[in-house]
């Protein structure tokens, strides 16, 4: 078994690209979903949270108070563009196409050619209703920053018990 197998700690898959992360401060590909939370273009404190499901695009976008965005009536709103502009940064073109099952067969996959393939099926708007998750998902993930640095383990990231003692 490698030391990352043998380790309590998930291995960090380095960003594509450097992103900036006032725009979309939270990205990840998980639950079947492009999911993540943006900043509101006009409100400081307002945010987004909006996903993308893999295989047949259904979208949601609402406040972080379940208030449904404006922009995503029928099409992807600027928030569900900006989410997918900042996942290929993060985790680049091919792996994002991939994961949400876009053919990209013509060209070299990119964030504009991703979105146009999902908006040309006419997907429909799905429920909000993974929003509250997401959103704890983000704010747990800032909860870490609070935290000191340390090699230390932290107990809440210990989900499989030891298999063999420490000596």
């Amino acid at each position: 078994m490698s030391d990352w197998e043998k380790s309590s700690r998930v291995r960090v898959i380095p960003p594509a690209r450097p992103r900036k992360l006032a725009k979309v401060p939270f990205v990840e590909l998980a639950d079947g979903r492009l999911q993540g939370v943006v900043s509101s273009g006009s409100d400081i404190e307002r945010v987004y949270v909006s996903s993308v499901a893999a295989g047949s695009y259904a979208f949601a976008c609402s406040t972080n108070n379940n208030r449904p965005c404006g922009g995503a009536r029928g099409s992807f709103c600027n928030h569900i563009k900006a989410l997918i502009n900042e996942a290929v940064l993060q985790y680049g073109a091919e792996r994002v196409a991939r994961y949400l099952r876009v053919d990209i067969a013509d060209e070299e996959p990119s964030a504009q050619s991703i979105a146009a393939e999902m908006s040309g099926t006419n997907p429909s708007q799905a429920d909000a209703e993974a929003a509250a998750w997401v959103f704890s998902r983000f704010l747990r993930h800032l909860a870490y920053l609070e935290l000191a640095p340390t090699t230390a383990p932290l107990p809440e990231m210990q989900w499989f018990p030891p298999t063999r003692a420490v000596a």
